[in-house]
């Protein structure tokens, strides 16, 4: 008797723990049931990868889907949406919503709200508080929690926690590995502009390198004092970039796109789109993070999709919200960037899927392995295309890539067995679930 399964990838190139190399994987009530050849075997839908990469499926773990808020910059659906697109087949999203993910009904509201529309699986991230410091062992175990989410910098309200004590609280009670944005919070008089070399008018960057080293270095100092095991997001220093390389032990770091992409000159043509927090810095920084991704200091890369419309990009500095779109974006530069030479198609993979995996403790996702969730990134490697902000299935409807040439881009999205993207059009209803994780199971 042939060997039957409901799905087969036939004839691609697997990119998995194992190696690089030719593969047909069978597909079987949602999970990996063989890896090899299948030929022989039927199935009930046979897909042909020839001259395609299969990679585990890309999982982004900082996105900002605005809902419940702001939607008309962006909601679940639209977010998760502009994910699969890219080829993304999981999202943690991010607590800074209206209300705050601060709570556990909070949270039941956002897995109700993207149960049955969610394009994509999602976790969510709850913000770590003053004011929610002694629930935490509870909340982060909940369904659907990715863990705990602490701002040292750059919000307001109740998720900012800028002082020691709060931070050292929150730490106390974390049993998972907790994320932090860490930049110190300081007045906008104690900035000190820096303008692109000639041209007076351009779109200021500010030099808070010393500060964003100085927040590191705290928590650094703090997380060792609790014994807690914390998450760097969005590193954009070449000082944090060596500090943190003597802390590996208890600290993981979280590189973005756009800081590996772009740098100060892109202000000059971009203005207020490139506007970040933290920014996008000089080339010296930019190297100094690509050489933290190539000696393996950094862990994931996350994409920070944090988007605005066009017209609140708009407003004069700093009127203008800082954020921009990532998500769907995220794969196709960074296959630009392995076409390039600067990073191989197997770190690609470890940087966003078996990295997430083995920082937050998915269950079951992460690799290409039998009894694994069946997710799954098609590429092809070789695709030329120019990034359109037509292209972008955002609500804002932009990017800082429009009319970036890239080489390498997202064919498909398999989840859980499920092709719910291929070739650039969304072939299944949205089925996304929550994230299952060791520590809460």
């Amino acid at each position: 008797m042939p060997k039957t399964f409901d799905m087969i990838l036939a004839g691609g190139t697997l990119v998995n723990q194992d190696g690089v190399a030719p593969r047909d994987i069978g597909l079987r009530d949602g999970k990996i049931a063989e890896i090899g050849d299948l030929a022989q075997a039927s199935a009930g839908e046979r897909i042909d990868c020839g001259g395609l990469h299969i990679l585990p499926g890309v999982i982004d773990t900082q996105v900002h889907f605005r809902e419940p808020g702001p939607t008309h910059k962006e909601d679940l659906e639209t977010g998760t949406r502009a994910a699969v697109l890219g080829g993304v087949v999981a999202v943690f999203e991010m607590p800074n919503t209206k209300p705050l993910t601060t709570g556990a009904a909070e949270l039941a509201d956002k897995v109700a709200r993207a149960s049955g529309r969610a394009h994509c699986d999602f976790a969510f991230w709850v913000g770590g508080t003053h004011e929610n410091a002694k629930d935490i062992p509870e909340l982060e175990r909940l369904p659907g929690a990715a863990g705990i989410k602490v701002f040292m910098g750059s919000s307001t309200g109740s998720l900012l926690v800028a002082d020691d004590a709060g931070v050292g609280e929150i730490l106390s009670k974390t049993r998972r590995r907790a994320a932090f944005h860490s930049e110190d919070e300081y007045r906008l008089e104690e900035r000190k502009p820096l303008r692109v070399p000639g041209d007076p008018t351009s779109h200021p960057v500010w030099r808070d390198e010393i500060t964003a080293l100085r927040s590191t270095e705290r928590l650094l100092r703090i997380a060792r004092e609790k014994g807690a095991l914390v998450h760097v997001l969005h590193i954009s220093t070449a000082e944090e970039i060596e500090f943190l390389a003597r802390h590996k032990d208890i600290a993981s770091v979280e590189a973005t796109p756009h800081h590996l992409t772009l740098d100060a000159q892109d202000y000059l043509r971009l203005g207020t789109l490139v506007q970040m927090n933290p920014p996008v810095r000089d080339a010296r920084h930019r190297e100094g993070i690509w050489r933290g991704l190539t000696q393996g200091i950094v862990d994931v890369l996350g994409s920070d999709h944090a988007p605005h419309t066009l017209e609140e990009k708009a407003k004069p500095y700093p009127e203008s919200p800082s954020g921009m779109t990532g998500v769907q974006t995220l794969v196709p530069t960074m296959l630009d960037h392995v076409n390039a030479g600067r990073l191989t198609l197997q770190r690609f993979v470890d940087l966003t899927s078996a990295g997430p995996a083995r920082l937050f403790g998915l269950a079951g996702k992460g690799r290409v392995a039998v009894g694994y969730d069946a997710d799954l990134t098609v590429v092809d490697l070789k695709r030329r295309e120019t990034i359109r902000n037509s292209w972008i299935a955002s609500r804002c409807g932009w990017t800082p890539y429009d009319g970036m040439e890239v080489t390498g881009w997202p064919v498909g999205a398999i989840i859980r067995g499920v092709r719910v993207m291929w070739e650039g059009e969304l072939v299944s209803p949205s089925r996304g679930a929550p994230i299952r994780f060791q520590q809460a199971l």
